[in-house]
């Protein structure tokens, strides 16, 4: 298989230009123009940030994708589906409201706002996933299967079951319903070491399940019969109390990411960029966001959702690491298994190529 190009601009910017000329000119010269827009209704996958974390994308980016949509033709919007856990973007209204709180609206972005699965996370299709090896079926939000064409605009992250956040896990966990992200999440089942546990009460608040419970100690427990598996009582355990004891589950839910993300492109044009700035640890589904692990680094584009994401974690790894949430001792090249050492992000790119997504071997075209 030949090398997918891979289109890259720096952040850089003289006086009298700006990022989002960059940006523009970035998707223009990686073909985004050889589609053929021409009336046709766009989906635009983005993620709109949990309010209180401020390393989400700014809505300024997404208006440049959508500006560039219309000017070829086509019918944008945004969209994503709603949240497995509790957070504020669990329904369609505090999804949205959510989306206004950090900016985003018509008149920022240039084009309406969709929650792909409703009002409350059940209008989804379920569809085929061909050559799906641990989903033979997908639950997509149906507003994104009725698009004609689908784009990603994906901030580029850590991600702390996934390893990293990009391109494949925008479409594969973002385009699923909550009952798609509950199929991916499924078989990861988080448990409480008791002499960790500080009695604090965060993992029940953030818990839609209601699956956690304190004992006569005053010690949290997980019903394993209601629990989904989501993961979310892991990020927000300042204690390290939580934890997912087989390595077998993180990387089951990388290849289950990867096969919807092939459900959720379905055959249809796509494109995709991937913004690394502020490149936080954590994913933006967090309502707090750490500092960022490098400085930031640039904008990537390409037709090919694998290589594209492979670019960037190699573009990451070769970075300068930020004394943030490395020990200062830390001088390796692979930043994201060092913070999430409990999951290999390489299960992702190795299942996307394994099942045709897209080839992991790049040509990275530097503009």
């Amino acid at each position: 298989m030949s090398k997918s190009k891979v289109f890259f601009t720096d952040m850089r910017v003289p006086v009298g230009t700006s990022l989002l000329e960059k940006l523009d000119d970035l998707i223009v010269r990686a073909g985004i123009g050889n589609i053929d827009f021409r009336n046709k209704f766009t989906a635009i996958k983005i993620h709109f940030g949990e309010p209180g974390n401020l390393s989400f994308l700014r809505p300024n980016f997404s208006k440049t994708v959508a500006d560039r949509v219309k000017a070829l033709g086509g019918k944008p919007f945004l969209t994503d589906c709603n949240t497995l856990y509790v957070g504020r973007r669990k329904d369609a209204l505090e999804h949205l409201e959510s989306a206004q709180e950090n900016g985003y609206s018509p008149l920022s972005t240039g084009c309406q706002m969709i929650i792909a699965d409703g009002l409350k996370g059940t209008d989804d299709v379920e569809i085929d996933v061909r050559d799906g090896e641990y989903c033979k079926t997908a639950k997509i939000g149906r507003a994104i299967l009725d698009a004609d064409i689908i784009l990603s605009l994906n901030h580029f992250k850590g991600h702390e079951q996934a390893g990293f956040g990009g391109a494949l896990k925008n479409l594969g966990m973002g385009c699923g319903s909550r009952a798609g992200k509950m199929h991916m999440h499924s078989d990861g089942k988080p448990v409480v070491d008791e002499n960790e546990c500080a009695s604090c009460g965060s993992c029940f608040k953030f818990c839609a399940q209601s699956a956690i419970s304190f004992d006569t100690n005053s010690i949290a427990v997980i019903d394993q019969d209601k629990c989904v598996g989501c993961g979310r009582c892991i990020g927000v355990c300042n204690f390290s109390a939580i934890n997912n004891p087989s390595f077998a589950e993180p990387w089951l839910l990388n290849y289950r990411i990867a096969e919807y993300a092939k459900a959720a492109i379905n055959d249809r044009p796509n494109f995709h960029i991937n913004i690394v700035n502020q490149v936080s640890p954590y994913c933006d589904c967090h309502n707090e966001n750490d500092a960022a692990v490098t400085p930031d680094i640039g904008l990537f584009a390409s037709f090919d959702p694998v290589a594209l994401d492979k670019a960037c974690i190699d573009a990451v790894n070769a970075a300068p690491v930020i004394s943030t949430i490395l020990d200062k001792s830390y001088s390796g090249h692979d930043h994201f298994t060092a913070i999430h050492p409990s999951t290999d992000w390489r299960d992702q790119i190795k299942h996307a190529e394994k099942i045709g997504l897209g080839n992991g071997k790049y040509e990275l075209v530097t503009l």
